[in-house]
């Protein structure tokens, strides 16, 4: 079983729980949400008793933490279908009723803990967008309420949900940090945060996470739920994910982290697509199932691995919950990752001879200058533009600071040769190549078979393990953002030429710091061709590059 469990699962295990008196509320008094079981009785699993057995763990009697909760942030992440959602939007309504055994208020005679409600309970269900908000956990939590014994016990909205004490509220919310920070929250709940990957969103769960630390009484605690993360993407769920093996691995000693992941092991060999064996997929679902093996339509989810539309990846990522690329993604994140080789300060030193790639946008997206050391092959961040994660109405790239920047670049260090994506910045191109007329030179992204062959050159060079970076989490980012669109022409093997794209037209995952790294590799190329290497006392290299 391929599983990470943190802390490592102890069958000894001694700490109190209310768990026991959690679950029994839950299948006492909720009934499934929306689906096949809609109305009917809750009923958990388990595995998922289990996980709230451990999400409601005590520091015990005697300790100087006595009956106050273990874990302060819980996280788990299994494969579509196995109702993670369900569970939460349970826990959310047991953390909001005014009868429910969710804190402790000391040991009974026997060493038993006794359960007590939240006196007034603040719970923000954050989820990747407003309509996911409703469509996700408070959908769910809302539709258990309503057809089950407590709809009289609240007030239920389509925003948000308070008790008819008049103590206690539920509301959906969808990442606005400035709106995030200052409430008192007892309970927070994130909802499939493997899609949390915009800063908005990743900034509003750290404001969230320190909301915890405001109530302490309360023993206020979070969860997140989700399916795996696509590597390199930088959600919330691939930065919790990294955190619990850094525990795991001895490199952390945080212990208010429970984490909980399954999926389907590497010996269940996927590769060779529509042609592995049906015994194959069907041993890797069922590893990736647990105990919900039983009740699960495991013959359908084979059927659509087979189906001639379904994207592989996507599919080992929902139901194998397996972390793998996306087939579209244009680098490789684990090569991007091991590629980050920080410099002191992330720049090399002044007088360095290095190239530039410029790519942006004026008011939508951003705008970045890449630096690459001619000799090495080192890449580094000169300068990036993007919108502030919070900020309301119009917004401009500030022209003068690119202006400015450009110049420090050229003052630093010695620049062999810049290469500029024109369109939108026509203007200042012109006066960049006017003023450094050898070293400046126009190179039109939309140029295609062009381009194409520019970034074959480019993701070969990563391959190659020819480049590396300065780490600048943007600009890792953007890499990971990149995905590919087919060109309906060939390279000289036969293989379909793409280029990079936006995962789609108005996606708010931005790429421009991955289109000026490209362009930098390029004039590294260029540079060397005209003799950088040998002008600057260096070795030539060898490099991948287009020379069209």
């Amino acid at each position: 079983m391929s599983e990470l469990a943190v802390p490592r699962f102890d069958p000894g295990s001694t700490w109190p729980t209310l768990g026991p008196q959690v679950c029994d509320w839950i299948e006492t008094f909720l009934v499934f949400g929306p689906g096949d079981l809609h109305g009917q009785p809750a009923r958990l699993s388990e595995e998922a008793r289990g996980l709230v057995y451990s999400f409601y763990e005590l520091h015990p009697q005697g300790s100087a933490a006595a009956g106050k909760r273990r874990f302060r942030r819980c996280a788990v992440s299994l494969r579509k279908g196995l109702a993670k959602t369900e569970l939460g939007a349970w826990i959310a309504a047991a953390e909001l009723h005014q009868d429910a055994p969710v804190r402790c208020d000391g040991f009974n005679a026997g060493g038993e803990p006794v359960g007590v409600a939240v006196r007034d309970p603040y719970i923000p269900m954050l989820a990747v967008s407003e309509d996911q908000s409703e469509g996700l956990a408070y959908a769910t939590l809302r539709a258990c309420l309503l057809e089950g014994p407590l709809a009289e016990d609240f007030d239920i909205g389509l925003a948000f949900i308070t008790r008819k004490d008049g103590r206690g509220r539920c509301e959906a919310v969808a990442g606005s940090p400035g709106s995030r920070e200052g409430p008192r929250t007892t309970f927070e709940l994130y909802d499939e945060t493997h899609g949390m990957t915009l800063p908005r969103l990743r900034e509003a769960h750290a404001a969230m996470e320190g909301n915890l630390l405001k109530l302490l009484i309360a023993d206020p605690w979070s969860l997140e739920i989700t399916t795996a993360p696509v590597p390199g993407e930088g959600s919330v769920a691939e930065g919790t994910w990294e955190y619990a093996e850094q525990i795991a691995a001895g490199e952390d000693q945080d212990r208010s982290l429970f984490f909980f992941a399954r999926w389907a092991g590497e010996q269940h060999d996927l590769s060779k697509g529509k042609q592995t064996p049906r015994e194959t997929v069907r041993a890797a679902v069922l590893e990736a199932s647990g105990d919900a093996a039983v009740w699960s339509n495991v013959d359908a989810i084979i059927e659509a691995f087979y189906e001639p539309n379904t994207d592989q990846a996507r599919w080992e990522r929902l139901w194998l919950n397996r972390k793998v690329q996306a087939s579209r993604q244009v680098f490789s994140s684990a090569l991007v990752k091991a590629a980050a080789d920080p410099l002191p300060g992330r720049v090399p030193p002044r007088r360095t001879a290095i190239v530039l790639g410029f790519d942006g946008s004026r008011t939508i997206d951003s705008t970045g200058i890449i630096g690459t050391v001619i000799e090495t092959g080192y890449q580094f961040t000169v300068g990036e533009w993007e919108r502030p994660v919070d900020l309301k109405g119009d917004w401009e790239v500030p022209a003068s600071d690119v202006d400015e920047t450009m110049s420090d670049a050229f003052e630093r260090w010695k620049v062999i040769v810049a290469l500029c994506d024109p369109p939108f910045w026509e203007e200042h191109v012109n006066a960049w190549h006017g003023r450094w007329p050898d070293v400046v030179a126009r190179y039109h992204t939309n140029q295609h078979k062009k381009m194409a062959l520019t970034l074959a050159a480019y993701v070969a060079a990563w391959q190659a393990r020819e480049v590396t970076h300065d780490g600048s989490a943007a600009y890792m980012r953007h890499l990971a953002n990149a995905r590919k669109q087919e060109l309906n022409v060939t390279d000289e093997r036969g293989e379909k030429l793409y280029v990079m794209v936006k995962e789609r037209r108005n996606s708010p995952l931005k790429i421009d710091l991955a289109m000026a790294g490209c362009l930098s590799w390029q004039a590294r190329g260029m540079a060397i061709a005209k003799g950088a290497m040998q002008r600057h006392g260096s070795k030539p290299g060898r490099t991948t590059v287009y020379m069209g």
